[in-house]
């Protein structure tokens, strides 16, 4: 589902929606020290985007809905907090935010699971259910060192085109969505995949393949069980779900 400018919540909803975000990453290990991010888009002026990001030096655990940082693509903070922001946190989604309208949310992992699967040659194969889901739909971009020069932007947008999964070489994952929950799902959809092929491989003998007449059909036969609105909607329970597994409430962050 792409979501328009007009479907974007306003600022104070999306700061609870990301806080509660950041809080799952943490408690799913989905952690990195103070590294990484989770950015999503808020409404901004006519020509402009602005998204919300992790202050620099805070551990997922602490992020709260006041403390989100509001910047640009180049990174500026909007709403002057002094709060500083890890560099290659706008060159990643600053550029993904301004290339993709759609991409309202971006979410970026170093995952062990996610990192293993990045330094193989090989990438992810389509030979399990998860990965069979995502045929097609998943980018690779080469490694060019710590993401922290813009002049890597366009090389990164031309890598990840229109598809929603982004494998960057031998550093992590990456998706993006309309929402957080579309852009959650797809990324445990990816990274359930990096780990059952890592499983595969750990075990005896070979890897049985999919057939490509298959594996064409699978993400349209996923898709068709509900219209657009109702894939979305399957997002968001399974998010919703997901926090409340974990005891995390919007409202308290």
């Amino acid at each position: 589902m792409n979501h328009s400018f007009a479907d974007l919540p306003e600022e104070a909803a999306a700061r609870r929606e990301l806080a509660a975000c950041y809080r799952l990453f943490d408690q799913l290990g989905w952690t990195e020290a103070i590294f990484n991010h989770i950015t999503l888009r808020v409404p901004s002026p006519p020509g402009s985007a602005h998204y919300l990001i992790n202050p620099f030096g805070l551990h997922y655990c602490e992020v709260s809905a006041s403390n989100l940082v509001k910047i640009d693509i180049e990174g500026n903070d909007i709403t002057g907090t002094g709060r500083q922001v890890n560099r290659a946190g706008f060159v990643i989604h600053g550029a993904i935010h301004q290339a993709r309208p759609d991409a309202h949310c971006v979410m970026h992992i170093h995952t062990t699971a996610g990192c293993a699967v990045s330094c193989k040659e090989s990438g992810l194969r389509h030979d399990n259910f998860y990965s069979a889901m995502l045929y097609g739909d998943v980018g690779y971009h080469e490694y060019e060192g710590v993401t922290t020069n813009v002049d890597e932007r366009p090389r990164l947008v031309q890598s990840l085109g229109n598809r929603n999964h982004l494998i960057l070489r031998n550093h992590g994952l990456l998706t993006v969505g309309g929402s957080v929950a579309q852009c959650f799902q797809r990324l445990w959809t990816l990274q359930r995949a990096c780990e059952i092929q890592l499983a595969a491989d750990a075990g005896a003998g070979p890897n049985r393949e999919i057939p490509v007449s298959v594996l064409e059909k699978v993400p349209a036969s996923r898709l068709k069980m509900n219209d657009s609105t109702k894939a979305d909607g399957v997002s968001q329970m399974m998010f919703d779900a997901m926090l409340r597994r974990a005891g995390i409430s919007r409202d308290a962050l």
